[in-house]
């Protein structure tokens, strides 16, 4: 059966010319890319391809109706996480990603294309971190998983990488430039004329900041800064409290009572260790999937759902007792989508 279509050797893809090469207009249409000038004249830097929010619809299973493969730099790309390093909200979902990544040594088992792309987005990240001069430790932790995996793939076969080396020599490029630019970070002390600053605070407003961190690797750092955190970090009330956020009510009365005055934080590293910290609870906005199309979205920015696109569809929903809430997609769960 003949195949119709603008172009007889392609499926009638459009292609778009970017500042980082060629790439899908379907793809380039979830980022912010600008379109790049080409040698004729034909396309300027102020034509922007129309934004609309990143999405990417994914296969969940396939079946003989339905064969699908999900890429990563695909999904990568269409979820426009290159700006989401750049959104507070997200920061962390980002550096969480990358860690798995490469702390699971997967990064040498993707293509070409998305190893570059994932270094790009670490060369982001150091950049944004550069500019606001904070998660310095979020940094820091990937340099060194990225150094390991390095040094690793340099014994991998003869005492040389494996793969090819004009991609290794693009690869140890990026790594240096994400090196300098965590090296030359330097924060400094606010001047006199910035006032005022947290020593001068009472301890009440300190006793209020320490109540609203989650992690307690921060307590424990902020404890060994400042005599007067040391002691509020003491406070059982901070650890009651973060063992309240952290855990139920059920998983609490799960431990033996203490005889005397409780120790929450012994009972909340005992918690942790029994049950693990809440993984919603770590990131401020995670990736959504929709249970109606199948596609993976940031909920701030929304998607466009069959739901809401098509009448019937939606009356559909009414008859059968509403739509369903989109399901939390956390940073491992959104890499077994993939052949990793």
């Amino acid at each position: 059966m003949p195949f119709i279509s603008k172009d007889w050797r392609s499926p009638g893809e459009e292609w778009v010319k970017t500042q980082e090469g060629w790439e899908k207009k379907k793809v380039l249409e979830c980022t912010a890319q600008r379109i790049g000038t080409s040698e004729e004249g034909e396309k300027t830097t102020d034509d922007v391809v129309a934004r609309i929010p990143p999405h990417c619809h994914i296969t969940i299973k396939c079946t003989r109706e339905i064969a699908g493969f999900n890429g990563l730099s695909e999904a990568v790309r269409r979820l426009d996480f290159s700006s989401a390093v750049r959104d507070v909200r997200r920061f962390n979902y980002i550096c969480a990603l990358l860690e798995l990544l490469l702390g699971g040594q997967k990064l040498t088992n993707l293509p070409g294309a998305a190893q570059k792309l994932l270094l790009s987005m670490l060369e982001q990240l150091a950049d944004q971190v550069a500019q606001s001069k904070q998660n310095l430790n979020a940094l820091r932790a990937l340099l060194v998983a990225l150094t390991a995996l390095r040094e690793a793939e340099r014994r991998a076969c003869w005492g040389r990488p494996l793969g090819s080396r004009a991609l290794w020599g693009h690869h140890d490029h990026a790594i240096a430039r994400i090196n300098h630019i965590a090296n030359s970070i330097c924060i400094q002390e606010p001047g006199p004329e910035v006032v005022p600053k947290l020593h001068d605070l009472p301890e009440e407003c300190i006793r209020e900041i320490l109540l609203r961190i989650s992690d307690h690797r921060d307590l424990d750092s902020a404890s060994s800064a400042w005599p007067l955190m040391a002691a509020l970090c003491s406070e059982q009330r901070v650890w009651r409290e973060l063992v309240d956020f952290h855990f139920t009510q059920q998983q609490i009365d799960s431990l033996p009572k203490a005889d005397g005055k409780e120790d929450w934080k012994k009972v909340f590293h005992q918690l942790r260790k029994l049950y693990g910290l809440r993984e919603d609870a770590q990131y401020a906005e995670t990736l959504s999937l929709c249970r109606h199309c199948k596609c993976l979205f940031w909920r701030s920015l929304g998607h466009p759902c069959i739901a809401d696109q098509c009448p019937e569809y939606r009356e559909r929903l009414k008859e059968a007792g509403g739509p369903l809430p989109p399901h939390p997609v956390p940073p491992a769960a959104f890499l077994k989508f993939f052949s990793l």
